[in-house]
């Protein structure tokens, strides 16, 4: 005790306290720093792990399997080009971009084509450049269209692609009408008279068959005549545009019929009222001429026609009487 009442204690002694004092309340603040980090660590993992629960959602199953796949592919396709073996890899599997992309899925596994009325599944394939080496994820769906509505007999083409293996195309055709022979050619053309394509398919040789200069586009008045024929229509190979005001026919048996340029269907019902009656397109004759109005002109062949010569010609001769 000092001079005015205190205690006096050894310095070494408060100082041990003291250290001790500090050295609790310093561990009490390293373990909240600790804890602290801890839950932070905690929290971030958390919300890790809720952002790959909520991207697993909406990635379809197999996408990880897909990748490595895809992956293992593209690290092949480089051994390839090393070794040298593009060209054989680009013939078996086609473009290595492909290749990869089906390796990822996205092949085309279905094809639906809608619309078709004369061209075939596979026509239409081959014209827009689809094969088994194509991957629906590269493909160009307007330069399908593109390469489609260059076919003469396609007027419009669309094509959609519906991931991850689809791919839908929808054609609409222009419809053949007839035939149009002009200078020695022959087209197949449209209701409106437009040229869809020169004949080089048997399926349009059933077509009916317009001869002559603008005979195309008035195809239709031709057409309109066959119905009006009645029963001679099955015997109607032909239509020939005259001056482009008129037609003549050409049957089956080679006999051309030139009609009026007005009243050609009430003509062409006087001649199958005669040749059911008659026969008339029966007998040995070139033409049938029924521009006269009432009136029918006929050309006999050159045989039929010495043959009734001769019989004009010949005269019965006259009996004698009696001399006297």
């Amino acid at each position: 005790m000092d001079g005015e009442g205190r205690f006096l204690r050894p310095l070494a002694v408060a100082a041990e306290k003291g250290v001790a004092a500090g050295s609790v309340a310093g561990s009490s603040n390293v373990s909240a720093s600790i804890f602290g980090v801890m839950r932070g660590r905690r929290r971030r993992s958390r919300a890790r792990d809720a952002a790959a629960t909520s991207l697993e959602q909406y990635l379809p199953r197999g996408t990880g399997s897909a990748l490595t796949i895809g992956f293992l592919a593209a690290v092949s396709i480089y051994g390839i080009v090393l070794g040298g073996h593009m060209e054989d890899f680009r013939q078996a599997y086609g473009e290595p971009q492909h290749a990869v992309a089906r390796a990822l899925g996205f092949g085309i596994n279905q094809i639906n084509i809608s619309g078709l009325v004369e061209l075939s599944p596979t026509e239409v394939l081959g014209a827009a450049g689809i094969s088994p080496k194509i991957s629906l994820a590269l493909l160009d769906a307007a330069e399908v269209r593109r390469r489609l509505e260059l076919v003469p007999l396609i007027k419009e083409a669309s094509v959609r692609k519906l991931y991850p293996n689809e791919l839908s195309i929808s054609i609409t055709e222009r419809q053949p009408h007839a035939l149009w022979q002009q200078n020695g050619e022959l087209f197949v053309i449209a209701t409106d008279g437009t040229v869809i394509d020169m004949l080089n398919d048997a399926r349009f040789a059933r077509l009916p068959l317009v001869v002559g200069d603008q005979a195309n586009v008035q195809s239709k008045d031709y057409l309109k005549l066959r119905e009006e024929a009645g029963p001679l229509k099955s015997r109607i190979r032909a239509g020939i545009l005259v001056a482009g005001r008129r037609w003549d026919l050409k049957l089956d048996n080679g006999v051309d019929i030139r009609l009026p340029e007005e009243g050609a269907g009430a003509a062409l019902s006087r001649l199958a009222a005669m040749e059911r009656d008659q026969h008339i397109l029966d007998k040995d004759i070139l033409s049938v001429d029924m521009r006269m109005g009432d009136r029918l002109v006929v050309r006999l062949s050159e045989e039929a026609a010495q043959i009734r010569a001769d019989r004009l010609n010949k005269k019965p001769n006259k009996q004698k009487g009696p001399e006297i």
